[in-house]
């Protein structure tokens, strides 16, 4: 038994530990959500962790982010992850790909290598794109759904895309899934309305006081978010995949 283990191993016992140390998933987005993920399957001692993601850390990440600090501003998200999960487990396998996942970039990535997908990016074409594939592998995804503009962590549950309600990406998710035929996709999602700002965050897109570093120019719906919400929700995320993989 592995020291760091043993609490984990005195309550799932030792078949599913095993299991555990021989499962693979990958991460999409390391982010609010997906750094919570990975760094909760890292401790629970998931034996190799994939992470996929093409953005630094930036000082607006810190209110949110699990890996950001001043003093990893400025660095690959995924570089800094596996340096913190080798810290927790030194014998997982953590491979990094400084990467979107995007139509162009899909054949980078065999889906069907892997036990479990997470999908926690925030773009609609690319959240498609990975369930998608997975779907039609066979391989088990669990997406997250909004998170930004929530304020209740207590709201998030697990779900089928298709019993979800109120949640706005839900609802569009739900629509492309559809036209897709794909007939079922667990998500984890929150029935609370959105908050709406006290105030409105800019894109970066000019000099005021209001705009948000680390921003892509452009976008126009930055949401805010508080440290307890997306962390909330990756933990849940990360529960859920522990639960199927040891079943």
């Amino acid at each position: 038994m592995k020291e760091q283990f043993i609490r984990t191993q005195a309550l799932i016992g030792k078949d599913k530990m095993e299991k555990l140390y021989g499962s693979s998933v990958i991460i999409f987005g390391i982010g609010g959500v997906g750094g919570y993920v990975a760094e909760a399957l890292a401790r629970a001692g998931v034996g190799r962790l994939d992470l996929v993601d093409d953005d630094k850390i930036s000082i607006s990440n810190i209110n949110r982010q699990i890996i950001a600090t001043f003093d990893t501003v400025g660095e690959y998200k995924v570089d800094v992850m596996k340096k913190r999960i080798l810290s927790i487990n030194p014998e997982c396998d953590v491979r990094t790909y400084r990467v979107f996942y995007l139509p162009s970039t899909k054949d980078m990535f065999d889906l069907s290598s892997y036990d479990y997908v997470v999908d926690a990016i925030d773009t609609v074409k690319g959240k498609l794109e990975i369930i998608e594939n997975a779907y039609d592998l066979g391989i088990p995804v669990i997406s997250s759904m909004g998170a930004g503009n929530k304020s209740d962590p207590s709201m998030f549950e697990v779900s089928d895309i298709y019993k979800t309600s109120v949640c706005p990406l839900a609802k569009v998710i739900r629509s492309e899934c559809r036209k897709r035929g794909i007939k079922k996709l667990k998500v984890v999602y929150s029935k609370e309305k959105p908050v709406k700002p006290v105030e409105q965050i800019t894109d970066g897109a000019d000099d005021s006081d209001t705009r948000l570093p680390g921003v892509k120019k452009g976008r126009k719906d930055v949401p805010g978010s508080l440290s307890f919400v997306p962390s909330a929700a990756g933990l849940v995320i990360a529960s859920q995949v522990v639960k199927d993989l040891i079943k």
